[in-house]
């Protein structure tokens, strides 16, 4: 039995026209409320008004923040307003480095064999000599 898997399920539906749902809200409801300001105030004042009321519905409607609506970034600021916030006070804001710090630092990234003093002699020895049998025939 084959089911359809639903595609293109973040995408809204286009319901009035080239508007989502929401966005005809958003624009229904700031048309209202410019109407009744129109209404109960003289046209003088009611401009002051209206134009941040229309501006906030439409930006409400169509404005993203990293491709997100701006009625998230809102909300989203509000809580942040709104929540207890916790400040802690760090007395020493520079801390001594740790001893595991130190140690990385001094270990060499390539480890050396360690030759002993006698070893040491003995192979500068065999290079000398080497060098000067190379020399000689020469």
């Amino acid at each position: 039995m084959r089911y359809q898997v639903p595609q293109f399920i973040e995408v809204e539906d286009k319901i009035f026209g080239p508007l989502t749902l929401k966005q005809f809200i958003y624009l229904v409801g700031g048309a209202g409320l410019c109407f009744v300001l129109w209404r109960l105030l003289p046209l003088f004042i009611a401009v002051f008004f209206i134009a941040p009321v229309a501006a906030f519905s439409i930006a409400l409607a169509f404005y993203k923040i990293n491709n997100r609506p701006l009625i998230d970034t809102i909300e989203y600021a509000f809580k942040y307003g709104l929540s207890s916030k916790l400040y802690l006070w760090e007395e020493n804001r520079r801390k001594k480095p740790s001893k595991k710090k130190e140690e990385v630092v001094k270990k060499p990234l390539v480890e050396v064999p360690k030759m002993s003093q006698s070893r040491l002699k003995d192979l500068a020895w065999s290079l000398d000599i080497k060098s000067n049998l190379e020399d000689t025939e020469k």
